[in-house]
């Protein structure tokens, strides 16, 4: 479903990517982790289409993503991929509910369209009660299944995370760590997640070591 070749990306004479090969199967919950600096992060936003290759293809469910550029590649995001991130970037002036909601107003959905989807996730994450506070008013868990809750709003192919849980308390961790395996087995949800937790990397249907810029194995 995604499909890496020869992806090379620097930033000035640093070579952060040096040729990396990967495919991706539709449906996995997989791991990315290394030490810091290996270019995990910079691997993510290329595949999540949040920065460009210096050279090499990327394929995401059939569709040719290197070559598309503005608009085009905007509604390709919008449309096919969810991003969670470590810190949940939740606009503090909305509620949960329209926090959401957003994606999908972008998307050109309508509001009631958009409403009934939201609702339906927030029900999902166990939130509904909760989907008409502000971020200010949420636990540190909540706004990160928020944020779950806004990645599958369009119902993407792919959901990016990256160090998803790495603001969580051990409890509001491992509920987190569940979550993406029950969207895995209840949707057939795809996740790939940059990571340093061991127990997170350890549960993974697939773990990507990368170093130095290579991936040293793909079991």
């Amino acid at each position: 479903m995604i499909s890496l070749r020869n992806i090379t990306k620097s930033f000035g004479n640093l070579q952060v990517l040096k040729g990396i090969d990967l495919d991706i199967a539709q449906g996995q919950v997989v791991s990315i982790v290394g030490p810091s600096g290996a270019g995990k992060t910079t691997l993510l936003q290329i595949m999540g289409t949040l920065d460009r290759a210096d050279s090499g293809r990327l394929t995401i469910d059939g569709n040719d993503v290197s070559r598309l550029s503005g608009a085009a590649l905007s509604a390709f995001r919008n449309s096919h991929i969810g991003f969670v991130f470590q810190f949940h970037q939740l606009l503090p002036e909305f509620t949960a509910l329209e926090n959401v909601m957003m994606p999908a107003f972008i998307r050109g959905a309508g509001r009631r369209e958009a409403r009934t989807r939201a609702e339906e996730l927030l029900r999902y994450m166990g939130l509904e009660d909760r989907a008409g506070h502000k971020p200010a008013e949420l636990s540190g868990g909540e706004k990160q299944r928020v944020a779950v809750a806004r990645a599958l709003v369009n119902r993407p192919k792919v959901v990016f995370a990256d160090e998803p849980s790495g603001s969580l308390d051990t409890k509001n961790k491992e509920e987190l760590h569940r979550l993406f395996f029950d969207l895995r087995d209840s949707m057939g949800q795809t996740f790939v997640i940059v990571t340093h937790d061991e127990s997170l990397a350890a549960m993974t249907d697939r773990t990507i070591h990368i170093q130095d810029g290579l991936i040293i194995d793909t079991p």
